[in-house]
């Protein structure tokens, strides 16, 4: 049966693949990657020769109605991001719901997702969370900033590592600079690194040592 499959890819060790999405990705007509060069990688080492089309950001909103009336005509396509699960800060969504309102069938995987070992990692409480993603870069970011400084839940934010410093400042502004997080980089890689503590000790942490590759950090809710 035609269908979207949404499959999670490595976000770092590729060991981390499933058997069924290496499965699916070998069965299906298509794969849609959000970056063809970087998947193409993982497609090789998997020797998984199904073919690819690009489908991202820039270009899901002119691509998702030809793919729907492509399944829908028979064909079955599986969607992945450059790592991680799809729609999860990736684009998936709008795919995902015009199929679901078009009566197309939309299977999701299980898989690695970057903020779940974080947080499980984090030691701060995880039966009650909220994920952020990233902040708003300018507009809203006060508002927003504002706003979670009253939540209760845990907090789970992604963020480059060019704009880290500048986050944690604000973190310190506006939930105060004892406030518990966790700041995690490179999961699943070589130089895989959590950062506990204050918000004060950590932003001093990678003052005096900048952060490279994808971050995720965990920040402690309102007590």
């Amino acid at each position: 049966m035609s269908k979207l499959y949404l499959v999670p890819t490595p976000i770092g060790n590729l060991e981390d693949i499933t058997f069924r999405a290496i499965k699916v990705l070998k069965e299906v007509d298509y794969i849609l990657a959000e970056d063809t060069r970087t998947s193409g990688k993982l497609l090789k080492h998997f020797d998984i020769s199904t073919p690819m089309q690009s489908h991202h950001m820039h270009n899901e909103h002119k691509t998702v109605e030809n793919i729907v009336k492509r399944i829908q005509a028979g064909e079955t396509f599986a969607l992945i991001s450059d790592a991680g699960t799809p729609a999860i800060s990736d684009p998936g969504f709008l795919l995902t719901r015009a199929c679901i309102q078009n009566g197309v069938e939309v299977e999701c995987l299980p898989g690695a997702t970057a903020f779940v070992p974080a947080l499980v990692n984090s030691g701060l409480p995880n039966d009650k969370f909220v994920f952020e993603g990233f902040l708003p870069v300018k507009k809203g970011r006060q508002t927003r900033l504002k706003l979670l400084a009253e939540e209760s839940r845990t907090m789970i934010f992604y963020e480059s590592p060019h704009k880290l410093l500048k986050t944690l400042a604000n973190f310190v502004e506006y939930f105060g600079e004892d406030r518990q997080i966790s700041v995690s980089r490179e999961l699943t890689k070589m130089f895989e690194e959590t950062k506990r503590g204050s918000v004060k000790g950590v932003l001093s942490y990678y003052t005096e040592k900048p952060a490279k590759g994808e971050i995720v950090i965990i920040v402690e809710g309102k007590n």
